[in-house]
């Protein structure tokens, strides 16, 4: 082995060796009973926050800049810089948009009725509409490894043998039976008790900063606490001694917290792969279908729940799945199949486009969606300088190394593309041109700030339209 060789191998031995690693490692995995939990949670009530609290705290973590534009007061958030990923799915140019997308998401945090909706994220192609709740995923797997950002879950560990109808209650050499649905740990106390807790947390903070912990246990473990309830006769205490809490990662790829749903032919898809389906071999060892334990909670709902879940093109849905998409933002709940309403938290974000959009406008039969949407327009990109961001992004050193592109082509193409998207100006002595520097801030003879303020409000549908750069 060469002496470079070693020194690359020493190197590797000694950051894997780290000790912070083993630390990060065993923070992940914390496990305790239910009062070591109820310790954190008084330490830190933020553990226990809804997915929408949890959503807006994370953007909000990574800090914001405010500016002026145009006389109109602006905030840029941070968080859409993409930091983490040295800004490989940066956002530019969109700071209106995504103001308003934090507004909603402030408001439903705090409880003020957005919560109860269906973020309707609606635009052309190519605006980053998928860019930003890729974002948004990628933000809630980070938040959740941090300190901060922790959240926990609990699982069915059972101190002695417990019988149901002469089998063992959680299955044939089951030891251990995870929340199938990753619920609050606090779920778990009788309503009465809830609410005391909750007064008790809630004793130092604002009224619409106050956390709030609303629903019953899923079908599975409703089933597990009930007949635990009865084995000890009636004694909660006893029967949280057989829960176990854990720390809660949020990842898509290990399907916690962050689903994704994507229409498909129509014969090779149903509802049950929003809500679950049955697990027919699990039906052998507990002798009914109507048995919780033996259903597939894995739903993109039920594994969405405390995070997140994404509707790619939400309007090209089978109006089948639309019905579980109603009751999912309105009321927080899902209609498993032979069980009852099941509570969610979760935040739904759809996208779609325009012709798909104007459908559902003319639709009168889904008025019912239309008033459970708030919808966000993301426009193209107006601002020439920023147009010209993306490009230099997507056209870096190491993306095109080797290869020579001409002096201000990517100017070029960004004038050429911005000017596309441009609505004719009113003003007769206003060129297309012109326009276009006087939104990228420049100022010209004879036009102030008030006269961008005028030019904006008069083209309403600046940036929807489709841009000749994707034709």
């Amino acid at each position: 082995m060469s002496s470079n060789e070693k020194n690359l191998t020493n190197r590797i031995e000694g950051i894997l060796s780290n000790p912070k690693h083993t630390d990060f490692y065993k923070e992940l995995r914390w496990s305790g009973s239910f009062w070591d939990y109820l310790k954190i949670v008084e330490q830190d009530p933020n553990v226990a926050r809804n997915a929408h609290q949890r959503l807006f705290d994370m953007i909000m973590s990574y800090g914001t800049r405010e500016y002026t534009d145009a006389k109109k007061p602006m905030v840029h958030y941070n968080f859409f810089d993409d930091p983490d990923d040295k800004g490989r799915d940066a956002i530019f140019g969109l700071d209106i948009p995504l103001m308003k997308f934090v507004s909603v998401l402030k408001a439903a945090s705090k409880g003020y009725g957005t919560e109860k909706r269906v973020i309707l994220l609606h635009g052309p192609v190519g605006s980053s509409k998928s860019t930003i709740v890729r974002l948004i995923k990628k933000g809630l797997e980070r938040y959740s490894l941090k300190q901060e950002g922790r959240l926990f879950t609990y699982a069915w560990k059972l101190k002695e043998p417990v019988m149901y109808e002469g089998k063992p209650l959680l299955g044939e050499g089951i030891e251990e039976a995870p929340s199938p649905m990753h619920e609050e740990p606090l779920k778990l106390l009788p309503p009465e008790i809830r609410t005391e807790v909750l007064e008790e947390i809630n004793r130092d903070r604002k009224p619409e900063d106050r956390l709030k912990i609303e629903g019953d246990l899923n079908p599975f473990c409703r089933f597990i606490y009930n007949v635990l309830l009865e084995h000890y006769g009636g004694d909660y205490r006893k029967v949280l001694e057989n829960v176990i809490i854990r720390r809660h990662e949020l990842s898509e790829k290990k399907r916690q917290g962050i689903a994704t749903f994507q229409p498909k032919d129509e014969k090779n898809q149903d509802s049950t792969e929003l809500t679950g389906d049955l697990n027919y071999r699990k039906i052998a060892m507990f002798g009914s279908d109507s048995d919780p334990r033996a259903f597939n909670f894995d739903g993109e709902f039920n594994v969405a729940n405390r995070g997140v879940i994404e509707f790619i093109e939400v309007l090209k849905l089978d109006v089948a799945f639309l019905y579980d998409l109603l009751g999912a933002s309105q009321e927080h709940k899902i209609k498993p199949k032979k069980f009852p309403q099941t509570d969610i938290d979760e935040v739904i974000i759809g996208h779609t486009n325009e012709p798909e959009y104007r459908k559902l406008q003319n639709n009168e039969f889904m008025e019912a969606l239309r008033d459970r949407t708030v919808k966000i327009d993301i426009p193209y990109i107006t601002k020439w300088t920023e147009e010209i961001k993306v490009y230099k992004k997507d056209y870096n050193e190491d993306r095109v190394k080797g290869k020579h592109i001409a002096p201000h082509t990517l100017e070029m193409a960004a004038m050429w593309a911005v000017l596309t998207r441009l609505e004719e100006p009113s003003k007769a002595n206003l060129t297309m041109m012109q326009k276009l520097k006087l939104y990228d801030g420049k100022s010209l003879p004879g036009f102030t700030e008030d006269n961008i303020k005028e030019l904006r409000k008069e083209s309403k549908r600046e940036g929807l339209e489709l841009s000749l750069i994707h034709i």
